[in-house]
């Protein structure tokens, strides 16, 4: 319909063509698909199958329809930003659904998942996830409970306000409060109006503007963020006039039907999620996690921990507060994501004017108790399997039974986490922490960055449980494929932007004094050396190459190539060393005014390349060289594997939080 409408506006004399008007027609002239079965038997006997597709190459329909029918939305094709989690939630809304006794119809359009599973549901749509089609199968199962667009990521919710504009009811959150969520502009306003701080923003019609806006109120770096985008897509952090004009033209690309919004980049901050489920404005259940990552990675790609360890009650407090405002504001009913940020520094051109608030006592500064929220996602976030396995408590399968209209499970409504704790009452999960740590393919990807910023990279996860958040943790990235350097054998390459030495230094000395051979490039080892650190220098991969080309090329005793420092010492090839195998964890701390930028890449790619443990963000390696410690010292006994089924064997039915017939 949609395309049709395209082809046919340049010949209609300026009379408007649209997608609903094609569809009009179309129906009305009774041109319609007809829905068929999938032969899973090859003609040799006569097949009754779920399994059914939508075509116009057909005289009739293979099946009837049947009442009480609810649609499901999957998740579409996997991408980055698109995958498994999202596939759990549409299945868990599916049994869900068809336990409180409704018909569960699902369309989905990737045989890897679970969803397209013949058992999974009453009638399988093997069909795009398009505005267009989803009607079809809305109109041609005479749907009369709902469709629900809330459990399959992105793909899905951007249809809530077409589908409703064409008729189809959508259950849960009303669709132009997803569009106010989604809208960045929108949001925004929402959130002033309700008085949730916020980092300050602006939604700007051109160019000048958002220029004029980091110059006269906001200072650099501001963030760029498109609307109704997936896993981050366009979004940037704009440090200087130049990569703002450029980023503002490419997210106009991605988002060209929505506002784009700029707004202020607080560096240095914590970052806080809390996945909820609210009925008709008021949370039924929440859970809080932090990130191991400051702000500025994509919490597809950050390091999550449940429950947070790092920050404050009070900050908590501010954001269960605000969590309860949106939820209010927004009329929500059903799942949602709200993300913030906790403390760290805004370079606010109002605020470098108040010598006041510039001041800093003891390391202390005027915002490291703010709040501020970042998004609000009115839909079943990636983390959602990780929180329901750790708290015990299915989210997706509430959300469902909550949009729906059903009641909650008695055995589930006994356990929901409050918004509120009781006083007095330890964080849940009890006994244990969780971790969820992400998995990445740049091994795959030829020529790709392996760092980590706004936009999501990770095609993976893991999720592991620990006595602590150290043992959680180190269990999370050896489940990863990490191979963790061996002790006295295998060396560690650092190299640090100036900016991070400082806070790298105690790390770095940590990973000395557990028996580790440290390397690190000309400036990084210079700095760990005159502060006590032993480390022995590399050159740069630029640096050999400049070398070869003035002077004759270098080469070592064991045939490793290199340059010469100013001293006139031999330096061996930071990449050299990565292929010859006796590098096995590389720390590249890069920031935005590092001056090597093609040679941090050539280490993290080769380090890739090499399947070399790579770690490119500070807080990360604060927390590594933590566990690792701490493993040395015998603190942390709990590393041994154990399979899923002798976690079930072993477990009591106190701590069980499945019923015997239930797998997740």
């Amino acid at each position: 319909d949609k395309q049709l409408a395209a082809l046919c506006a340049p010949h209609l004399s300026g009379a408007p063509c649209s997608e609903d008007g094609v569809r009009a027609v179309r129906l009305a002239a009774g041109v319609e698909p007809r829905v068929k079965q999938i032969d899973t038997l090859a003609g040799e006997f006569a097949a009754s199958t779920n399994y059914l597709y939508m075509t116009y190459h057909g005289d009739e329909s293979d099946v009837a329809t049947s009442e009480r029918a609810v649609v499901v939305l999957g998740c579409g094709a996997y991408c980055i930003g698109s995958s498994v989690e999202f596939d759990w939630c549409a299945v868990s809304a599916m049994r869900a659904l068809r336990a409180a006794g409704a018909r569960g119809v699902m369309v989905n359009c990737n045989p890897e998942t679970v969803s397209t599973d013949y058992d999974e549901c009453d009638a399988l749509y093997f069909e795009e996830l398009s505005k267009e089609r989803v009607l079809d199968v809305y109109q041609r199962e005479g749907i009369d409970v709902g469709v629900v667009v809330s459990m399959g990521g992105q793909i899905p919710q951007n249809l809530a306000v077409p589908l409703e504009q064409a008729g189809a009811r959508v259950l849960g959150t009303p669709p132009a409060m997803i569009d106010a969520a989604e809208d960045r502009s929108k949001f925004s306003a929402l959130m002033d109006a309700a008085g949730v701080a916020q980092p300050l923003w602006a939604e700007l019609e051109s160019h000048d503007a958002a220029v004029q806006f980091a110059d006269e109120v906001s200072g650099y770096p501001v963030l760029v963020r498109p609307s109704y985008v997936l896993s981050g897509a366009a979004m940037a952090v704009c440090r200087d006039e130049a990569t703002l004009r450029a980023h503002l033209d490419k997210a106009r690309d991605v988002s060209k039907e929505h506002p784009v919004v700029v707004s202020q980049f607080i560096r240095g901050a914590r970052e806080l999620e809390v996945d909820a489920v609210a009925r008709n404005g008021e949370v039924v259940c929440a859970a809080v996690h932090e990130h191991v990552e400051d702000a500025g990675v994509h919490s597809g790609d950050a390091t999550l921990v449940l429950p947070p360890h790092t920050v404050s009650a009070y900050a908590l407090r501010r954001a269960r507060d605000a969590t309860r405002e949106i939820a209010k504001a927004l009329n929500i009913s059903g799942p949602m994501n709200v993300q913030f940020l906790v403390g760290g520094r805004a370079h606010s051109k109002h605020s470098a004017k108040d010598a006041a608030a510039a001041q800093e006592l003891d390391g202390s500064y005027a915002s490291m108790n703010d709040v501020r929220v970042i998004e609000c996602n009115l839909r079943a976030s990636r983390s959602v399997p990780f929180v329901s396995k750790a708290m015990g408590v299915d989210f997706a399968d509430v959300a469902t039974r909550v949009l729906a209209g059903f009641d909650v499970k008695p055995h589930d409504q006994a356990r929901l986490p409050p918004l509120y704790p009781e006083v007095g009452e330890p964080p849940r999960p009890r006994n244990f922490v969780a971790v969820k740590a992400p998995m990445f393919s740049f091994a795959r990807l030829r020529g790709a960055d392996p760092a980590l910023g706004v936009e999501m990279a990770s095609t993976g996860e893991v999720a592991c449980f620990g006595a602590d958040a150290h043992e959680a943790f180190l269990k999370a990235l050896l489940s990863t494929n990490m191979k963790l350097p061996t002790t006295g054998k295998d060396k560690v390459l650092l190299s640090f932007a100036a900016p991070l030495m400082h806070r790298a230094l105690a790390p770095a000395y940590q990973l000395h004094e557990l028996g580790y051979e440290l390397c690190g490039t000309d400036k990084t080892a210079d700095y760990l050396t005159n502060r006590g650190v032993p480390c022995a220098k590399v050159a740069f991969p630029t640096e050999v190459v400049a070398a070869k080309a003035t002077t004759p090329t270098k080469v070592d005793d064991d045939g490793t190539t290199g340059a010469q420092n100013a001293d006139g010492a031999f330096l061996k090839d930071a990449t050299e060393v990565l292929r010859d195998g006796s590098v096995r964890l590389v720390v590249n701390l890069h920031a935005p005014e590092s001056q090597r930028l093609a040679d941090n890449y050539l280490i993290r790619r080769t380090a890739a390349d090499f399947n070399v443990a790579l770690v490119t963000n500070a807080q990360l390696f604060e927390t590594l060289t933590a566990a690792l410690a701490r493993h040395k010292r015998g603190e942390l006994i709990g590393l041994k594997p154990k399979s899923l089924f002798q976690h079930y064997q072993e477990e009591s039915k106190e701590d069980a939080w499945t019923d015997v017939d239930e797998f997740h």
